[in-house]
């Protein structure tokens, strides 16, 4: 191999791994939670959450707690809405639960995806509409309460400001 050659290839690894191991190509937050509760009670959390943020009434002071909307909810599985506030881009939120533990346990999968094919970046929002959820429900404080995710599963995760009301 050249010089030219190998110097080549050495920028194109280096190119596909910063593409690799940036993150996300597509707005969105992927998270695993883990709880020492049982599923129902995180289910129910979580649905009774997203129905109270569904009307506009949080969105006065321009932020992100509100335009949640129920699709469904089972022990198991949620599916919702999020509609942000200012630019009106709708986000596609679910989440999975298994128990564990003979039901005493829940582990959660959740994710937040853009349904702007053309988003990118988010500032984090798709992170925040995940963990506002957990944090307004009351499940942050939860026994056995743990969250897993980084800058690679969820979008400008690092610069999110989920605070924001």
């Amino acid at each position: 191999m050249t010089p030219g050659h190998w110097l080549l290839a050495v920028l194109l690894v280096a190119g596909a791994s910063e593409l690799c191991c940036a993150g996300p190509l597509h707005a969105q937050c992927k998270v695993e939670w883990y709880f020492g509760i049982p599923c129902q009670v995180v289910s129910e959390a979580l649905a009774s959450q997203i129905k109270r943020w569904s009307s506009a009434a949080g969105c006065t002071t321009g932020g992100q707690r509100c335009l949640y909307k129920l699709q469904s909810a089972t022990v198991h599985f949620i599916a919702a809405k999020h509609t942000t506030h200012f630019e009106r881009k709708v986000d596609d939120i679910n989440f999975r639960l298994a128990s564990s533990h003979f039901f005493t346990s829940c582990h959660v999968s959740a994710m937040s995806v853009s349904e702007s094919w053309y988003a990118i970046k988010d500032h984090g929002t798709n992170y925040c509409n995940l963990y506002n959820l957990m944090e307004g429900s009351g499940l942050t404080e939860a026994r056995g309460y743990k969250e897993v995710t980084s800058d690679f599963q969820c979008t400008q995760r690092s610069s999110a400001d989920c605070t924001v009301y």
